[in-house]
């Protein structure tokens, strides 16, 4: 029969490992928080590049052709 003594160890160490689980499961539920607002961040952050992107694309379709055609000078031979 175990004496009282390894059974208030037993039940020492279970509280301890309940108080862990707890915090565990508290850093867990932070770090399941970050990640989400994390991953909406990013996925606004590609939303406005695409954005950007465009709005550029299309300026430079506005462009005269001449004007994306380099410029010619000392080195190019035009």
């Amino acid at each position: 029969m175990p004496s009282p003594a390894s059974i208030d160890q037993v039940a020492e160490r279970v509280e301890r490992l309940l108080l862990r689980h707890a915090e565990l499961q508290r850093t867990n539920q932070l770090l399941t928080q970050q990640v989400a607002a994390l991953t909406q961040e990013r996925d606004s952050l590609k939303s406005r590049l695409r954005a950007a992107r465009a709005r550029v694309d299309a300026l430079l379709e506005r462009l005269p052709a001449d004007l994306m055609a380099p410029a010619p000078g000392p080195g190019n031979d035009a």
